[in-house]
């Protein structure tokens, strides 16, 4: 990676969406288009964000398999933002195991969270418990263990838990 896009991917992870954008704005590689698709995920234009990102795939070569599974779990992250409940799920599977196969288990449990995310919201509340409970919550970061526990809530509150829903809110608190 060169300079600027190391300095775009650390703005980002900063939550600096304008600082990002100012490194990579005049940049069309694969590299880029993907930042630069995070960044408007992050300032809100989702279909802007859902365009560079499908650009920034397509751009990936084929040897570059992890960067393109990467891409797919930020698709995936804008579609559900846009609550379009209609993206495959399998999808986001594929793109989970090529992560995993990587070594990039944060994105992976990463895509397993949305993958909850998404049967959470079409209402199939086992099969979202059972993938929460293959998680490894010790070994996720801290946000990521907020959006856990924030799924958690969720099917507490659609199941009429509230007490549950209390401490997994609490404990996302926590988290975050």
């Amino acid at each position: 990676m060169d300079s600027l896009i190391t300095a775009a991917a650390r703005a980002l992870a900063a939550g600096d969406p304008f600082t990002a954008l100012n490194r990579v704005a005049l940049r069309d590689d694969a590299a880029a288009l993907a930042l630069r698709g995070i960044a408007m995920a992050q300032l809100g234009d989702l279909a802007r964000a859902r365009s560079l990102l499908r650009r920034a795939r397509r751009a990936f070569g084929p040897r570059e398999g992890l960067a393109r599974a990467r891409c797919r779990l930020a698709e995936a992250e804008v579609a559900l933002a846009n609550r379009d409940l209609l993206s495959a799920p399998e999808t986001l599977e594929a793109a989970r195991r090529i992560l995993a196969r990587h070594g990039d288990g944060i994105n992976a449990a990463h895509a397993d969270l949305l993958i909850t995310h998404h049967l959470i919201l079409v209402g199939r509340l086992d099969d979202a418990e059972e993938r929460l409970e293959r998680l490894d919550v010790p070994a996720l970061p801290s946000a990521l263990e907020a959006v856990y526990e924030l799924a958690r809530a969720g099917i507490a509150l659609r199941r009429l838990r509230p007490k549950q829903a209390g401490a997994a809110l609490a404990r996302a608190d926590a988290a975050a």
